[in-house]
């Protein structure tokens, strides 16, 4: 397989979108942040605004309206990669999830649908075409890791495998469990041998205004540096920096409350 295939393989996160009361004032939070400069353009998903995310000229994200009158709280939608949205969205039915929106066509090119997990966590459906995905390759400001913070780690990994073809495995040994029969809290997600995202655990530890949801992880620098920017910005330090199997982590939220991690990988 190509390392372009590789990309677009079933289940490999391909986009991310933001839903966002105030876009303007996101823009500007994560390009003081991030350096993301935005033009517009169509958004998954939704008929509203949307501008596309971009760093040094490619896409990594798009941050759009949310619908006037919806009363939820923002978060970052990663989408993930499918062959056939219209048979990734029955399959997410069959293996007990939902479909809240589509698939429809977007663009003219891509077909999206918007699910959710068993246990309630969203993210996007985005049919494999020949439209470059978000940017995802490493460096400063583009998103390296998406990760499901869930309850039970194994109330979800067979859906992912089953409507994904993902495949699982513990981080490491002895990495502690999460209150369910002694399970791996951390597993890491591979597709077609690539790793493409991670699965927590946190039993009682689950957010209870959120619940399960999806953690990008956007590279930096600096990890405390960043942390400090975000709380100058006008955001939150959820989880404070801290060294992880990963790199240097800090979880954090932007103005309106969106969760989301920074990373310093140490490539």
């Amino acid at each position: 397989m190509t390392e372009a295939a590789a990309r677009r393989a079933p289940g490999t996160p391909s986009w991310l979108s933001l839903l966002a009361h105030d876009p303007a004032a996101s823009q500007e939070f994560y390009h003081e942040l991030f350096g993301w400069e935005y033009r517009p353009g169509p958004g998954p998903g939704s008929s509203g605004p949307h501008f596309r995310a971009l760093l040094d000229g490619s896409e990594v994200a798009c941050i759009g309206q949310m619908p006037r009158g919806r009363q939820c709280l923002p978060a970052w939608l990663p989408y993930l990669s499918a062959d056939d949205a219209d048979k990734a969205a029955e399959l997410v039915r069959l293996c007990g999830g939902t479909v809240g929106v589509g698939p429809l066509d977007m663009e003219g090119t891509m077909r999206v649908a918007i699910a959710a997990d068993p246990a309630g966590a969203s993210f996007g459906i985005r049919q494999t075409d020949t439209r470059p995905g978000a940017c995802m390759d490493g460096g400063p400001g583009t998103v390296v890791w998406n990760e499901l913070i869930t309850h039970r780690a194994s109330a979800v990994e067979k859906f992912y495998r089953m409507v994904f073809g993902l495949e699982t495995e513990s981080e490491r040994e002895g990495a502690g469990t999460d209150g369910a029969g002694g399970e791996p809290e951390h597993l890491t997600v591979t597709a077609h041998g690539r790793i493409v995202g991670g699965i927590h655990g946190v039993g009682d530890a689950l957010p209870r205004d959120r619940g399960s949801h999806w953690l990008m992880y956007v590279e930096v620098a600096d990890t405390d540096a960043a942390a400090r920017r975000v709380t100058e910005l006008g955001g939150r330090v959820l989880l404070p920096p801290h060294e992880t199997p990963h790199g240097r982590t800090a979880h954090v939220a932007d103005r309106e409350g969106a969760p989301f991690a920074v990373v310093r990988t140490g490539r």
